[in-house]
């Protein structure tokens, strides 16, 4: 019976998504990908925002109860029996009665797939003009539900295949599986990355941090042959830096040029919990990207805590889920990642213990790897080991709850 529920109430979100689209017409931009589509579709907001009336998907709305949510009104969060008939009721009668000026101009929205066939499903809901496909990667998220990461980068694909002959199809460059989708769309491309070749190209990247404290990135883009710099404050890493290439390359889709996009960049704030910088106890430094983790994204955080300086690099990793039978594997990569840059590692979680094992056996002293299985037994250790200068990288899959940790040692003000 709850089954059948589901079904109904999900027929019904995508019946009155479409209605609703067929009656506004708006302008519709998606985004997909395995890393950074929630930075790169925060990014994206933050530009168009200067140019047209936008809305978009609140947190990690990309799932045919969420994506609704953002076409249907500016919902932050669902709920139970009564939040789901406040949105139907509302939705209803938005339809009769609600005028255009109400509704943005511009809808960005964020495509997840889990498994095979969700990118088709919420392409029935919402078919977009513009796509952008973020990365992939070797090891994706979720690719224990395929038959392996080509079959990933297949699913993730669906969404330029969909796009119109004058759509624009906005595509990782340094990504092999992204940039090979150029030849699956018939839209216009734009390539953006770090490598030369790329339309919208990153150059002169630095994490910057000042006496100790880490301040944000700062890094130029190049397109056309004009340069512009960027400067972001309070988040970090080459994940940012993609986030606003592709946010560039979106915004010249609609005609901006590369300072409009600068100046609209400095309205960008990272997503909670993805490369921010936190004040922590103990007068120590937190970058908390404890939101989620796949071998990707893994690797790309602890290869920017490599280009800060502390006393101490500490790494709290924890498992990576949803990634199957390359488990193992990825998490041991991780831990002879880890063994040259932390002095102390601490991992929570069956899998993460991959990573200390590996940590170890690549040659950090097996007195400096602290191994958990869940987070709530790893808070108060975390907390008694700190020291001032330490500066801290919180890593893993949601699920595991890594943000407990941060909550336990940020500096409350």
């Amino acid at each position: 019976m709850r089954a059948y529920l589901r079904n109904i109430l999900k027929w019904l979100l995508a019946l009155l998504s479409r209605w609703t689209l067929a009656k506004y017409s708006p302008g519709i931009v998606g985004v997909t990908g395995t890393v950074g589509k929630t930075s790169a579709k925060e990014a994206i907001a933050a530009v168009l925002r200067q140019i047209r009336k936008v809305r978009s998907s609140s947190g990690n709305f990309n799932t045919e109860f969420g994506l609704p949510l953002t076409i249907l009104g500016d919902w932050e969060k669902s709920g139970g029996l009564f939040f789901w008939l406040k949105l139907i009721t509302g939705s209803f009668f938005r339809l009769l009665f609600g005028g255009r000026a109400a509704y943005p101009e511009l809808l960005v929205l964020e495509y997840g797939a889990d498994r095979p066939g969700d990118i088709k499903c919420l392409l029935d809901i919402a078919r977009p003009q513009i796509g952008i496909v973020t990365a992939v990667g070797d090891i994706p998220v979720h690719v224990e539900f395929y038959s392996g990461p080509e079959a990933v980068a297949r699913e993730k694909s669906r969404l330029v295949e969909a796009l119109p002959a004058i759509g624009f199809a906005v595509l990782n460059f340094d990504d092999e599986a992204v940039y090979e989708m150029r030849d699956r769309t018939r839209a216009h491309v734009i390539t953006y990355g770090f490598g030369n070749g790329a339309d919208v190209k990153v150059t002169n990247l630095e994490n910057r941090q000042e006496g100790g404290k880490p301040t944000g990135v700062s890094f130029k883009l190049e397109y056309g042959g004009s340069f512009v710099p960027v400067r972001l404050e309070g988040s970090f890493g080459k994940v940012q830096a993609y986030a606003a290439a592709a946010a560039a390359a979106v915004g010249i889709a609609f005609g901006m040029n590369l300072v409009k996009v600068s100046e609209a960049l400095n309205y960008y704030q990272a997503p909670s919990r993805r490369g921010k910088a936190v004040a922590g106890i103990k007068d120590t430094w937190i970058i908390d990207d404890s939101y989620n983790a796949s071998p990707l994204s893994v690797h790309a955080a602890i290869d920017l805590m490599k280009e800060f300086t502390a006393k101490r690099k500490i790494g709290i990793l924890g498992d990576m889920l949803e990634i199957g039978k390359y488990a193992i594997e990825a998490h041991e990569q991780i831990g002879r990642f880890s063994e040259k840059v932390f002095d102390i590692l601490v991992t929570v979680g069956p899998r993460a213990k991959f990573i200390a094992d590996a940590a170890v056996k690549a040659g950090l002293s097996r007195k400096n790897v602290l191994t958990f299985d869940v987070a709530e037994d790893a808070q108060r250790p975390v907390q008694d080991l700190l020291k001032k200068g330490d500066l801290v990288l919180v890593k893993g899959s949601r699920a595991i709850g890594l943000d407990k940790i941060v909550e336990e040692i940020r500096q409350i003000n």
